[in-house]
């Protein structure tokens, strides 16, 4: 299976915005992933709907929206105006998570949640048919640039073989620290989605290195 390659916006160069955009739009890329920080819910801020709908705006791609915030609930139809068309929230930030699911779904974006490395993929288990996307957190959020923390590809397979189990179409995206060096494994663990941050944007070629990692579920395929 071919996957999604999603760059993550937050390793852009933000001074050179339209361009960046214009790059991922004559990629080989599938989406945008764009990390949206309050400061409370992890120790940084990026940015909010205005530049949402900005980049929506400009970009060709579907924009991937991961909400990094306390009180999600209060801001989806906001983010979904603005552009967003699959909305992640974190389970540790959601009290009420099927509600908020179904709210996403409402709006009529995909709707993602994303757990943190310390989190275990059985707590998904009451809510996975709800969830278009599960997002596994490969470093701590909230900032970019960090390693990947291999325990995710453990935890990659159970979830895998949780959604075989059901027969579900749910998509596994896998964020932080994600590269060539590490794409062929995580695939092979399971996922489908795989945002890329530094790895894109830090890249003396971004689009061989996007070309490349979509290649690299082919590569998985023939070992």
């Amino acid at each position: 299976m071919t996957p999604l390659i999603a760059p993550s916006l937050l390793a852009a160069d933000f001074t050179k915005l339209h361009d960046e955009v214009d790059l991922i739009n004559r990629s080989d890329a599938d989406w945008l992933h764009l990390d949206v920080m309050d400061g409370r819910f992890v120790p940084n801020i990026s940015f909010g709907m205005m530049l949402v709908k900005a980049v929506d705006g400009i970009c060709t791609k579907p924009l991937d929206v991961h909400l990094m915030i306390v009180e999600p609930e209060k801001y989806i139809e906001s983010f979904r105006e603005a552009g967003a068309d699959v909305i992640t929230v974190h389970l540790e930030a959601c009290p009420h998570l099927h509600r908020t699911l179904q709210q996403i779904h409402a709006t009529g974006a995909r709707a993602g949640v994303a757990i943190n490395p310390h989190t275990p993929v059985q707590l998904l288990e009451d809510v996975l048919e709800d969830i278009d996307l599960v997002c596994m957190m490969s470093v701590n959020p909230g900032f970019g640039g960090q390693k990947f923390i291999y325990r995710t590809l453990e935890k990659t397979k159970q979830l895998r073989q949780m959604i075989i189990e059901r027969n579900l179409p749910t998509q596994i995206e896998i964020d932080g620290g994600v590269g060539l060096q590490n794409a062929a494994a995580i695939l092979s663990a399971g996922a489908n989605v795989l945002v890329a941050g530094s790895s894109v944007f830090k890249a003396d070629d971004p689009l061989q290195v996007i070309t490349r990692l979509k290649q690299c579920g082919q590569e998985t395929l023939l070992v």
